[in-house]
């Protein structure tokens, strides 16, 4: 078991809220295209009125376009807590810990991205992330640490399994929230279990996708996005190569996985690909060398959909192609469309999906919605999340 904001008093605490804040955003504006996710930590917040909260999130991963600081993040916070929120361009250095104790009882700060320091882009055993320089700066200054980041809950970063190391440990309403209705959710889970995997986050797909298989959680594997055109090029059906890091080991995987289950997996039909700006809709084998995938085509909606509604189960997580872009689009919100539509137990997650269900106006017919991807994916395998253990040890050091 684990602690929650009841068991604690926050009043005058200087409490650590790590939370999940990581939103889509438009690569050409840089605006965030969901705040699902600022709306949870808000929840959480405003639970702990007369606490000094100052919230840590990341934005990205390094490299990557939606790699960036968190001022636009502060914005949205201070209209969904209605409390001032103060925003400091640090994470570990003076000025945040001067600003972190010069707060007041109500004040809520937000630190920049966690990711701007280096240690929070690399995985620790938690004795190790404990000892870490952003543990040893930040540890001291505060009473309690409120985890409320389960899309990242499969990550040992030490803004996650370090700081509950050396301080008292809960979760925040987000992430209490999420547990106790996913724990509901799979007493009543039935097979056949499908699952539509897209996104772009290949390597930790390939073993995730194992894991379910193993676990009897994936009758049927339905492939979108990335992930798909990797599986494709396993096969034999793409030709040029996709520009991804370590592409030649994940084709590799990917094709040991499709020779161990070889029923399990279906990948797309026929494909859009982006000519100019402008959608062009075809058959996998006609596409040209320099042709990439940037959305399903109609046949495989159709293919997919007929699929999904004789599931007993669907979990469905990242997008099936550039769905911020309304012209590849497509294949997202007519697998979601089919999702809804269904008799099964539903679970879609991720936060690029949670965004396209409220423009379609889909949420409330989907039983679980979550903001998290792979930490999710993760957790209907069965394995105990970094942050989950995290919490239940801490849980413990405190009886």
């Amino acid at each position: 078991m684990f602690r929650t904001l009841d068991d604690y008093d926050t009043a005058g605490k200087t409490v650590l809220v790590r939370t999940d804040m990581n939103c889509p955003i438009d690569p050409d504006t840089m605006e965030l295209l969901g705040t699902r996710r600022i709306e949870e930590a808000a929840e959480t917040l405003r639970d702990m009125p007369r606490a000094r909260a100052v919230v840590a999130s990341h934005q990205g991963r390094v490299g990557n376009k939606d790699y960036t600081g968190m001022s636009r993040h502060a914005e949205v916070l201070r209209k969904m807590t209605g409390r001032d929120v103060t925003y400091v361009e640090d994470v570990i250095g003076e000025s945040a810990r001067a600003a972190i104790s010069g707060m007041r009882d109500g004040q809520i700060l937000l630190l920049d991205n966690l990711r701007l320091c280096a240690e929070e882009n690399y995985e620790f055993e938690p004795g190790a992330a404990a000892s870490t320089v952003m543990v040893g700066r930040l540890g001291p200054l505060f009473d309690l640490c409120v985890l409320d980041s389960f899309p990242t809950a499969h990550r040992s970063h030490p803004s996650i399994v370090g700081f509950p190391r050396v301080l008292p440990a809960c979760a925040g309403r987000a992430a209490e929230r999420e547990l106790r209705s996913l724990d509901e959710i799979m007493t009543v889970a039935k097979a056949p279990h499908v699952v539509v995997l897209g996104g772009a986050k290949v390597a930790d797909r390939i073993e995730a996708m194992r894991m379910l298989i193993e676990n009897g959680r994936a009758d049927h594997i339905l492939l979108t996005g990335l992930i798909g055109s990797v599986f494709m090029r396993a096969q034999a059906r793409l030709r040029s190569p996709l520009g991804i890091k370590r592409e030649e080991e994940m084709v590799s995987r990917a094709h040991a996985l499709i020779g161990e289950h070889p029923d399990v997996f279906a990948t797309p039909v026929d494909v859009a690909v982006d000519r100019d700006g402008r959608r062009i809709e075809m058959d996998v084998r006609e596409m040209g060398r320099d042709d990439q995938v940037a959305d399903i085509g109609p046949k495989t909606i159709d293919y997919y959909a007929r699929m999904i509604s004789g599931a007993g189960t669907v979990f469905m997580s990242g997008p099936a192609g550039r769905f911020e872009d309304a012209e590849f689009s497509h294949g997202t919100r007519g697998l979601l469309r089919a999702v809804a539509g269904s008799m099964a137990t539903t679970i879609v997650s991720g936060g690029h999906l949670g965004a396209a269900l409220k423009m379609e106006g889909l949420a409330g017919k989907i039983d679980h919605v979550s903001t998290a991807g792979g930490a999710l994916v993760l957790y209907l395998t069965g394995k105990k999340l970094p942050m989950m253990a995290a919490l239940e040890e801490a849980a413990a050091r405190s009886q």
